[in-house]
């Protein structure tokens, strides 16, 4: 995995980390969950009952993802390996999918995050600690 992207999360939880957008400087979340490895790919937020504000879930690599059997809408933001956003989802329902062809990395968000972030395709996200914003 390039780990440009994810490079801090990849260094294990020394720190409280957040993500960014780069462009206005807004926090899409500040609890995140990595999922990295294929068991965790695999079971995603399936057995979340609910998704508080502030979360966020990363999946890499992957460029493609579903919401079946989910138990709530999410935003999703499918981004390059330097962050960069390739496409987004506002609000998908359960029983969904979303892929992004050119994505290398998925960022899923409650829903309304991406909106009230003013986050749209090509920005650039980064991953950075809390205390630097």
């Amino acid at each position: 995995m390039n780990p440009s992207f994810l490079r801090p999360l990849l260094r294990g939880p020394a720190t409280k980390l957040v993500i960014v957008n780069s462009r206005n400087q807004r926090v899409l979340a500040h609890d995140l969950i990595a999922a990295f490895d294929s068991k965790t790919r695999r079971t995603g937020l399936l057995q979340h009952e609910q998704f508080p504000a502030g979360s966020a879930m990363l999946i890499a690599p992957s460029n493609a993802v579903h919401t079946f059997f989910m138990r709530f809408p999410i935003d999703i933001a499918f981004v390059t390996r330097e962050g960069r956003i390739v496409k987004t989802y506002g609000a998908l329902a359960p029983w969904r999918i979303a892929a992004a062809f050119r994505g290398y990395a998925v960022i899923e968000l409650p829903a309304g995050t991406l909106s009230e972030s003013d986050t749209v395709a090509g920005d650039t996200l980064t991953i950075v600690p809390a205390e630097q914003v």
